[in-house]
């Protein structure tokens, strides 16, 4: 007789609670403190930026087909580009004295991108879904970058510095599966 095994899945909550508790010393260093809204915009920009680096590397492992050299590599410089501006929006964010979440409950609860098909992905699909996902993030930038210009114009330069990159690496992906225009 074969027995079976049952699980009881529980979700775990961060060793310390949510970090929302002050510190003996946080916000020692006086400076401007970031007004909740531009620390909610900025933790927008953050998940979304989270979420690509991970569904990067996921396409990155999983792309196959045509010219799978060029798109394996090039995920990976889309990963890399997505981890350093995420640390980047995440530090300002803490210069600001907002607490950046990137707990994959978080990120995966809150992000505006669509959830990563599992499994073999062909390049040309590949290419379509990824820069889909480029253009969400951006889109998520350009939804929030009046209001983060209004409160903090520093941390807006540090927005359009990403957008232009983003939007590089989308037009750039983007063109794998381009035509050329009919020609008059």
């Amino acid at each position: 007789m074969a027995t079976t095994k049952t699980t009881t899945t529980t979700r775990r909550s961060a060793r310390g609670g949510t970090g929302e508790k002050s510190t003996r010393r946080q916000n020692a260093e006086k400076g401007f403190v970031a007004p909740k809204q531009l620390g909610e915009n900025l933790q927008a920009v953050l998940v979304d930026l989270l979420e690509l680096s991970m569904q990067g590397k996921q396409a990155h492992w999983n792309v196959v087909g045509r010219n799978f050299r060029d798109t394996h590599l090039q995920l990976d410089e889309i990963v890399d580009a997505a981890r350093r501006f995420s640390d980047t929006v995440a530090e300002r964010m803490r210069a600001l004295h907002a607490i950046p979440d990137g707990r994959s409950d978080t990120v995966a609860s809150t992000t505006t991108l669509p959830e990563y098909p599992q499994g073999e992905i062909d390049t040309a699909e590949t290419v379509d879904l990824i820069t889909v996902r480029l253009e969400a993030v951006v889109g998520t930038m350009r939804e929030v970058h009046d209001e983060v210009d209004e409160e903090d114009p520093t941390s807006a330069d540090i927005l359009h510095a990403i957008i232009e990159a983003l939007e590089q690496l989308a037009w750039m992906v983007s063109a794998e599966n381009r035509k050329p225009a009919a020609r008059s």
